[in-house]
């Protein structure tokens, strides 16, 4: 009686014994890793690609007022343009911000003929009027910049701001070794551009003519 009691608590020893198991050596702890195999508490842990961007980009600011210049890509004139005809061109200067170039020389840009009168088609004077609407990726709105021609001999240039500021202009001949200056740098604020030459009274930008245009609206420049 006592060897079978003794056989019972044995067998009933080892029952027990095997139905605890030990955990694994080898086991993954789901509190440091993903699915993916990536530490997700670890804070020493590798960040994915692209997060440290995302987390050292700034954002900045072109304010509205900023004079812009641009070379034209392609000749505009009152009698060889037409108006809703778009033009191209790259930025002659970079566009600085808290010493930092944010658009460089070079980038592209693209713009608009509001206007384009000839002389034999508008009486009194012929009339060119550009605007810009995008440089780089970024859209912008601009002052357009105008250009008329009264009559034999008469020359102006007008700054249209559409009453939220004027646009400046500034013209220079790069075709023909000329080299000759065909405007003036306008100063923040102006309401004229300096004289420019015409072609039989109508108005005519050569191709690489640099044009200034302001901002009306700022820009945001991620980088």
């Amino acid at each position: 009686m006592r060897v079978k009691l003794i056989a019972l608590l044995f067998c009933l020893a080892m029952i027990l014994g095997c139905g605890s198991k030990p955990p694994a050596e080898n086991a993954t702890s789901t509190e440091n890793t993903d699915n993916s195999g990536t530490a997700s508490n670890n804070p020493n842990a590798p960040k994915p690609p692209g997060l440290m961007d995302r987390l050292t980009s700034k954002t900045y600011t072109v304010p509205a007022g900023t004079i812009v210049s641009v070379r034209l890509g392609e000749a505009l004139g009152s009698k060889i343009s037409q108006s809703g005809q778009d033009f191209d061109a790259t930025l002659a200067e970079p566009i600085v911000v808290e010493t930092k170039e944010v658009i460089p020389a070079g980038a592209d840009a693209h713009g608009t003929v509001v206007d384009a009168k000839s002389l034999g088609r508008f009486k009194g004077a012929a009339r060119l009027q550009i605007a810009l609407t995008s440089i780089g990726d970024h859209k912008v709105q601009t002052a357009s910049v105008n250009r008329s021609a009264k009559g034999k001999g008469k020359r102006s240039a007008v700054m249209i701001g559409g009453g939220a500021g004027a646009g400046a202009l500034i013209g220079a001949l790069a075709g023909g070794g000329k080299g000759a200056a065909i405007g003036a740098a306008a100063g923040a604020g102006a309401g004229t551009a300096g004289t420019y030459f015409t072609g039989n009274k109508d108005v005519v930008l050569p191709a690489e003519t640099v044009v200034s245009f302001k901002l009306l609206e700022p820009i945001q420049v991620k980088m």
